[in-house]
């Protein structure tokens, strides 16, 4: 997630005006993954959560795997990633690219 704050310049010129995170721990625990970064992180986020994104739920931790989205200014999934282990984050370089050829798009699409 730190990439996320490191690259906070990029996402913003790309065009992106919001981050969260959120997070299964809570309290103290929630406060050390959030440490150092620059934007919020949610905490407690449960099981029942975790199923209305459709995320994969790990019963042995009682943690959400990775579920990622980027939503385009009206609140629609633009791209999702959904892993089942630690493999298969999003990128916030990649993040910034792709956001910034959406923009791309749209202003090319109302200039034709």
């Amino acid at each position: 997630m730190d990439g996320f704050s490191r690259n906070r310049a990029a996402l913003a010129e790309a065009g992106v005006g919001y981050i969260l995170a959120a997070s299964v721990d809570t309290g103290e625990k929630a406060r050390e993954v959030a440490d150092g970064l620059d934007f919020p992180v949610a905490e407690g986020v449960t099981r029942e959560q975790a199923a209305a994104l459709d995320s994969w739920w790990e019963d042995r931790r009682s943690i959400i795997q990775p579920s990622e989205f980027v939503l385009d200014r009206e609140g629609r999934v633009v791209t999702s990633t959904y892993s089942s282990g630690p493999i298969g984050r999003m990128d916030a370089e990649d993040v910034a690219k792709l956001v910034a050829f959406h923009e791309r798009r749209k202003r090319e699409a109302t200039k034709a």
